[in-house]
């Protein structure tokens, strides 16, 4: 007992000396960890060498971080998923798959009798980092885009696979199809089970200790247990019933207590799963290296193939098609998960397992590089495959089309869509529809460009950051011209730029841009903006009426107003 207080004490010492060092050089904090476990196990300087405590706070780690991917599974998120989603996704799994058992068996790999390496391989380079993916969008303001809303998508049906994958996983070994669906009725026993108490029964609980925060947490451990040793009894796994528990938490009212409650806990078992995990891997020889380089390339060209083909059968354009692909080219830390659990159970050989481990670690990196330079590597990618002869939707017969039929040249033109845009031609619908005929929208989100143009606005595909596309645009003819995306949304230029860009071509045109902090204000004036809006200062006002209203006893009339005012929008965004 006091020699396994004292491993932990090595493993946080170290998971936050080298998480400083990650932070410091901006380095995915997992690599950090792993590094941390290399550093202090049996390969490294053996302070930690004892199988007993290394298996012990693997474990646990597993088990709190199943958990916690289980509460952000968001099985609404699921259900409403739209068809691109659910077809990426799908061509994304079953393509990674078909590739990966005839990559892996090319390579000489088992698959049967005792071993079953090609195939852990093959659903691990299937899965991508939700760690790494969501951080990288979140700091670069791009879950809520078009690509980044199939990215997560796609997340989270890679999630549902898993699940899936561990689900079976117990029966490898005698895989027979009366023992997957011995296996499948268990799991289906377990969370039909969980989700009728979560449903019915622990929300009377927690309703009763919502006001102890030290209560919710316990409860939520304490059902993260329990359901654990009820898959334990059903031959499942405890790691595979604390992921149930979490999902079936995942639609509890209080799922975001729970999930802010525990995430403290979440974080330090999750840092003691990654060390534990470093501590596994050997000192790397030549070929386990070159094993990993090989998975590494393997797991990318794959996700290029897998995910980029689909979108852009379906006509998401280049840049919606390529973006995901990007995000997703990574091998996920679930992927580990998967990985050890079929070395525990002794399905796969140590050195894959070493080879899958330096496989993350290396994609981790490079992808993160690649994920904060995304957009001029699709602006290059973009030109290539134009080159090579794929056609994007501002190609001839797609973007030149006028539905309004009223020719190329408009007298207002909105650079860029978004909400404000969506918000605004909802009104002008709702005005003065005529005005319609003279608006112009430049965007290169396919689905404004499907939508916009089944109503008749003319619309043009395109790079409102790209000079020619501002030409083709017709914004040298423009009188009105309208920025209407913030600068923390834009890729490839700021509003200052486009002011000064715009005016370049259009000397005597009305420029409107928007502002996000009041010091761009004077800027774009000073670029050549006639009129700049800082939307925080209308909803500000907005908000003041609201309060007003409330303190006066009228928030019931004003929210009649304001419902009164959705009911008759028809936003393109909603």
């Amino acid at each position: 007992m006091h020699q396994l207080i004292g491993d932990i004490t090595f493993c946080i010492l170290f998971a936050w000396v080298l998480g400083l060092a990650a932070h410091f050089f901006r380095q995915p904090l997992i690599l950090a960890y792993l590094v941390a476990g290399f550093l202090i196990g049996p390969s490294g300087m053996q302070w930690v060498k004892s199988e007993e405590s290394i298996r012990t706070i693997s474990e646990l780690g597993l088990i709190f971080m199943l958990f916690m991917i289980g509460l952000e599974i968001d099985l609404k998120k699921i259900v409403r998923a739209g068809r691109v989603i659910v077809v990426a996704a799908g061509g994304q799994l079953i393509g990674a798959c078909v590739l990966g058992v005839a990559f892996f068996l090319a390579l000489g790999l088992p698959l049967g009798r005792g071993g079953f390496d090609a195939l852990y391989l093959t659903v691990a380079c299937a899965l991508s980092s939700t760690v790494i993916i969501v951080k990288v969008l979140y700091e670069k303001r791009e879950l809520d885009t078009l690509p980044g809303r199939i990215t997560l998508g796609v997340l989270v049906l890679q999630d549902v696979f898993a699940i899936l994958f561990l689900a079976v996983q117990p029966s490898l070994d005698d895989l027979q199809f009366s023992v997957v669906l011995l296996s499948i009725g268990r799991v289906g026993l377990l969370v039909a089970g969980a989700m009728m108490i979560s449903r019915f029964v622990l929300p009377r609980l927690f309703h009763q200790i919502a006001m102890r925060p030290e209560l919710v947490m316990l409860g939520a451990l304490a059902w993260c247990f329990l359901i654990g040793e009820a898959a334990e009894r059903l031959h499942l796994s405890r790691e595979m019933g604390s992921l149930v528990a979490g999902v079936s938490l995942s639609t509890f009212p209080y799922a975001l207590d729970v999930t802010a409650k525990v995430t403290t806990l979440r974080d330090f078992f999750i840092t003691l799963f990654f060390v534990a995990l470093g501590m596994t891997i050997p000192i790397p020889t030549p070929s386990i290296i070159a094993f990993a380089a090989v998975i590494a390339v393997f797991t990318v060209a794959s996700r290029l193939i897998t995910t980029f083909l689909p979108l852009y059968a379906m006509k998401q354009g280049l840049r919606a098609s390529l973006l995901p692909a990007i995000n997703l080219s990574q091998i996920s830390e679930f992927s580990l998960v998967v990985i050890q659990v079929g070395l525990l159970s002794g399905h796969i050989r140590p050195e894959t397992s070493s080879a899958a481990s330096f496989a993350f670690a290396i994609l981790a990196v490079a992808s993160t590089f690649v994920m904060t330079r995304s957009d001029p590597i699709t602006r290059q990618a973009i030109r290539l495959l134009k080159r090579l002869g794929l056609r994007d939707l501002d190609q001839p017969g797609a973007a030149d089309d006028d539905p309004g039929g009223h020719g190329g040249a408009r007298r207002i033109v909105i650079l860029g869509f978004f909400r404000a845009a969506s918000a605004l031609l909802s009104e002008i619908e709702r005005r003065d529809r005529a005005l319609l005929g003279d608006i112009s929208v430049v965007d290169f989100n396919p689905n404004v460009f499907r939508i916009l143009s089944a109503r008749g606005v003319h619309v043009v595909y395109g790079d409102i950051s790209n000079f020619d596309t501002l030409l083709h645009a017709g914004v040298g003819q423009a009188e009105i011209i309208v920025l209407s995306v913030p600068d923390s949304l834009l890729k490839g230029a700021n509003n200052e730029k486009l002011v000064r860009h715009v005016r370049s071509l259009n000397p005597g045109a009305k420029i409107i841009s928007t502002a996000d902090l009041l010091d761009d204000v004077k800027d774009q004036y000073s670029a050549g903006a006639d009129y700049v809006t800082v939307t925080r200062l209308t909803d500000a006002a907005e908000l003041y009426r609201v309060i007003d209203a409330a303190g006066r006893d009228r928030l019931a009339d004003k929210r009649a107003e304001m419902d009164a005012v959705l009911s008759e929008r028809r936003e393109v965004l909603p």
